[in-house]
């Protein structure tokens, strides 16, 4: 590493938030490519020299791993920009500009029934009755969806919720389904509990919003159930936009 590389401190801090060791990051790159169909070749090393800034910017399919990782743009993860260009790194620390022959090595996407793009911020919105209050709850955070094909990540804006959330989905048609995770707030009535369990939606023709129902445990394991909606409120993931939305949802 030169004396003028950055280290990439953002996407350390977005790993070790996910509690995930390099190790850990590498094996979930994989495992995210070879979901959407594009198979690659992560490991420890170049998890090491994007974190050092040996290299300031991933190759698109390593791009789009991160992304199904992170759920996050890759435009928050750290990378130097490279105005009118693509940078691509490879397993040797090289740095190479993106060749139009290199779309030959890329597998042809499985076909999808998705015709539409759902990315962008979107308020999402639950509702649950907690047995120990006797009452029922709603449960908000603006998330920021990114798509890859009829796969869909959203995680919440940090800003908008006292707890976390994400969602992995599927769409097939107007069905998308999929699982959900939260972590709640260690201040709150469940002390940093985390609850995880299934979702349904159907998204209507607009693909503005999206309804449903979602299905998990209790804290007695008990099987719980109840509305889940998202609705669309922005196309756009920059990093301005995040900005305006990370506050709390309403």
């Amino acid at each position: 590493m030169s004396v003028m590389d950055a280290p990439n401190t953002a996407l350390r801090a977005i790993r070790i938030g996910m509690r995930m060791s390099q190790d850990d990051f590498a094996r979930a790159l994989q495992a995210a490519g070879h979901r959407v169909g594009e198979p690659n070749d992560a490991n420890k090393r170049l998890v090491q020299r994007w974190e050092s800034g040996a290299i300031a910017a991933p190759r698109p399919v390593y791009a789009r791993a991160l992304e199904v990782v992170t759920g996050l743009p890759i435009s928050l993860l750290g990378f130097a920009s490279v105005p009118g260009r693509q940078v691509a790194d490879d397993q040797h620390g090289g740095h190479d500009l993106t060749s139009p022959m290199s779309s030959l090595a890329t597998p042809t996407p499985r076909p999808t029934t998705v015709h539409q793009s759902y990315e962008g911020i979107w308020l999402s919105r639950y509702q649950y009755y907690s047995s120990g209050r006797g009452d029922s709850f709603a449960g908000q955070h603006f998330v920021v969806v990114l798509q890859h094909g009829d796969r869909l990540t959203a995680r919440s804006l940090p800003g908008s919720a006292a707890s976390s959330l994400s969602m992995d989905l599927t769409v097939d048609g107007s069905v998308v389904t999929g699982t959900w995770v939260e972590q709640t707030d260690p201040a709150g009535y469940y002390r940093g509990a985390r609850y995880h369990g299934a979702i349904q939606l159907l998204a209507e023709p607009t693909g503005r919003r999206m309804a449903g129902k979602w299905v998990g445990f209790g804290k007695d394991m008990d099987v719980n159930t109840g509305p889940w909606e998202l609705i669309f409120r922005d196309p756009s993931t920059s990093k301005a936009t995040l900005d305006r939305y990370n506050t709390t949802a309403t």
